[in-house]
């Protein structure tokens, strides 16, 4: 589940199970000769790097601002975690590419890390739609101590979930011994690989339902204000429906870069072999890494207590940080 620079001018017309490493350079007794670097493997590195700054910023944010404990904010730094070790991996695979010779180990390292981080993403996406949806039906008890708790535990949940599943590459469950058994992203094995993007999809189904609640939730409160329109002053009213409709705007927005990112993968990966074209797995795994590029900008940076830590941080005489926060449903 790693990508590798070196493969994309493959034939699509051979037949070839090995997006990643070549098994006849990793058992060659020769010399290993570390392949000159290319605009890939830039792109490879700069991308890495830009994923795991962005997210090492919202993550400290949160973690050193005490009054942004609010489960939105647990569930944000979850995923500020998770794009931050996809970061991380990208760097490791650039490294172990084109900086030391690759081995077995380093493969199973960098996919079993990709693994953990791309799952804990994903789950993260889900619990902040669960998050969402849960602020406007329950608005009145959002926040509380209760609700912080039970974030806290889906996380733990989370995070257990996503370490036992990416430790299966290094428990055994590879097909570096078995070429055969590889799946179109070596060294995962097919039934592997099968069974992880089927969670992908159904993930992607049930977080797909909770914003189709949050619609639904959102139209019967602009039902309701709509029947007491007529108490509200114009310009009141006007401000209310400009709001409403920008917030559908930023639905779209995040459901198109959602589904847009996640679907590709988990599709091919239940569809492709061994056989398939490297090629074809590179622009379905790349959106999926990709994602953790822009939760940053569409889920935290979005948020307008992050902002204002981060603005008050880099200009301390300008904006003023106030201490009473606010839950804003980013919808």
């Amino acid at each position: 589940m790693i990508l590798n620079t070196s493969d994309l001018s493959w034939d699509p017309e051979s037949s070839g199970a090995d997006p990643i490493f070549p098994l006849e350079q990793l058992d060659s007794s020769s010399t290993y000769e570390v392949p000159p670097l290319t605009v890939w493997g830039v792109a490879l590195c700069v991308s890495g790097t830009l994923i795991a700054t962005e997210n090492a910023i919202v993550v400290t944010t949160i973690l050193a601002t005490p009054s942004l404990r609010a489960p939105v904010f647990l569930l944000l730094a979850s995923l500020g975690l998770a794009d931050l070790l996809a970061g991380v991996a990208l760097i490791l695979h650039f490294l172990f590419l084109f900086c030391v010779e690759p081995s077995n180990w380093s493969e199973l390292l960098t996919s079993g890390l990709l693994v953990t981080s791309l799952t804990a993403s994903l789950c993260s996406l889900m619990g902040v739609a669960l998050d969402r949806y849960l602020s406007l039906s329950h608005a009145l008890t959002y926040g509380s101590g209760q609700s912080r708790r039970r974030a806290a535990t889906l996380l733990m949940l989370v995070w257990l979930g996503a370490c036992a599943i990416g430790a299966g590459p290094a428990m055994g469950w590879h097909c570096l011994e078995e070429p055969d058994s590889c799946s179109v992203a070596r060294p995962l094995t097919r039934t592997y690989l099968s069974l992880l993007c089927g969670g992908f999809l159904v993930v992607v189904i049930v977080t797909l339902q909770l914003y189709a609640g949050i619609c639904r939730v959102a139209r019967r409160h602009a039902h309701a204000i709509a029947t007491q329109r007529h108490f509200l002053p114009a310009s009141q009213s006007y401000a209310t429906k400009h709001s409403s409709g920008r917030g559908f705007s930023r639905l779209i927005l995040v459901l198109s870069v959602f589904v847009g990112c996640w679907m590709p993968f988990s599709l091919w990966g239940l569809l492709g072999d061994a056989s398939s074209p490297p090629l074809y797995t590179y622009a379905t795994l790349v959106p999926a890494a990709g994602s953790s590029l822009l939760n940053p900008i569409l889920y935290s940076l979005r948020n307008q207590d992050i902002r204002k830590v981060l603005l008050h941080a880099c200009c301390p005489h300008r904006y003023t940080h106030s201490t009473h926060i606010h839950h804003p449903v980013d919808v």
